[in-house]
Order: C-alpha cells, then structure tokens, then sequence
C-alpha cells in the first residue's frame, strides 16, 4: 500500500522526541488559514510504500516516525496500515492532524488511522492562536496521548525551529513556527 507524500526528512529534533524521521503526506483539504505546509495541500503527489517507510525508519535508527502534511487522516487506509507496519518494530509513532479528537472518534476510518499511534496531536490550525511550540502550532491543539511511550516533558526539549543545510546547500526549515 502506498501513502502519497510531499516529501520525508530522514534525520529531525523538532518534530518529536529523539531523532526522528518525518513524513509529510500530500493532500489537505481543510485550509486551514495561515498554514506553514501550504505546499502540502494539493493532491498530487509522490507514492512511496509503506514497507519502504517502515524499511527507511529501521535503516536510519532514528527513535521513531512523525506524520505530518498535508492531512494525514485524509489517507486513512494507509496511514493505518502503516502505523500497523510501524508498532511490531518498537519504534514510536506521532500523528499531526487537522482533525480534532471528536472528528476522529466518531470517524471509523480515522479512528484505525490514529490505532497505532502513541501521541496525535489533533485539531484545526487556528492563526489568531498561534503558539509554535511543542508540536503544537496553535494553543487549540489537543495532546491525545495514546500510549505512555511519551510524555509532555518530552516535548518541551523540542526546539521551534530546526534550519537544515544538506551537502549540496538545500535549506530545510521545519518545526512548529507557522505564519
């Protein structure tokens, strides 16, 4: 099964505890105003296995994976099947949504999504509450913990802002900053 992305940084501090690899998935039709993925909210793009997901995670020993988009939860079947690829190989699992944790629950589909996952933080970007921390882009956002595997103090080590400078000079700039 395969996600649509836009794109995965193998190696970030600010998009959860430890090293972790990210996954931003493609597509978000929620429009949230002021959002800092904006690029992410077209449907295409590129599809990558799950396995292969799973695969790239264990290769980079990285502590676990964070989704992020674009909207996660509007790819529900392979998110879900991912996060059942992901559990058996300990690794940590974080899902950032737009949806909040009422949406999810009464959504069958969303709910399988979010099954494996050991934190979602879930709900609406709102820009008058920006906040820029801790996972969280704006003070709304909902903590779901699912699992004891994190906790709060975890993230409050997480930097905002993380600013990477690959070989050949691309800048990447992730984190809970926002607009």
């Amino acid at each position: 099964m395969d996600l649509t992305l836009h794109g995965v940084l193998r190696r970030s501090r600010a998009n959860g505890p430890g090293e972790r690899l990210v996954v931003w998935v493609q597509g978000c039709s929620l429009g949230c105003p002021g959002c800092f993925n904006p690029g992410t909210h077209p449907a295409r793009g590129t599809a990558r296995s799950v396995d292969d997901l799973v695969a790239t995670a264990l290769a980079d020993g990285v502590e676990g994976v964070t989704l992020s988009g674009g909207e996660p939860l509007e790819q529900p079947a392979p998110v879900a099947a991912f996060g059942a690829a992901l559990r058996p190989t300990g690794l940590g699992l974080i899902v950032l949504t737009g949806f909040t944790r009422a949406e999810i629950e009464r959504d069958p589909a969303r709910r399988a999504a979010v099954a494996d996952a050991d934190l979602v933080v879930a709900g609406r970007y709102q820009r008058r509450r920006h906040l820029g921390a801790r996972l969280r882009g704006s003070a709304n956002k909902e903590y779901w913990w699912r699992t004891a595997r994190y906790r709060a103090a975890d993230l409050e080590a997480l930097p905002d802002l993380e600013v990477l400078i690959a070989a050949d000079g691309t800048v990447t700039t992730t984190g809970m900053v926002g607009t």
